[in-house]
């Protein structure tokens, strides 16, 4: 039985354009959707005034990367988020948290401000 080695090659070049430019294609929607997600408005009646605590008054990103010296719980406190361990199932035992620990917030009231 003869077979085209080229033919195969061909059709195996042809593949692998096709699958690279469909991961680029999702690369950039995915991108895009971040981006998207990441857009926030926080809005100020306008009859108000802005002042200064208010600029510090917003709650924390919802993506958080722990710090050095950093807690649950002092971050539960930080953001206003009661449930980090609830909400991110990577976290196993609350007390083995170290920086750049990557955690989902989703604050229930505003941050307090540390001093």
């Amino acid at each position: 039985m003869y077979m085209d080695f080229s033919s195969s090659k061909k059709t195996m070049k042809i593949s692998v354009v096709i699958a690279d430019v469909a991961s680029w294609n999702c690369a950039i929607v995915l991108l895009c959707l971040i981006l998207l997600g990441s857009i926030r408005e926080y809005s100020v009646p306008k009859d108000q005034p802005v002042k200064g605590s208010q600029l510090f008054d917003r709650p924390c990103d919802e993506i958080y990367v722990v710090g050095e010296g950093e807690t649950l719980h002092t971050i539960s406190d930080k953001c206003g988020d009661p449930f980090i361990v609830e909400q991110n199932p990577h976290i196993h035992d609350p007390d083995d948290v170290f920086p750049g620990l990557v955690i989902k917030i989703t604050p229930s009231r505003p941050r307090k401000l540390l001093r």
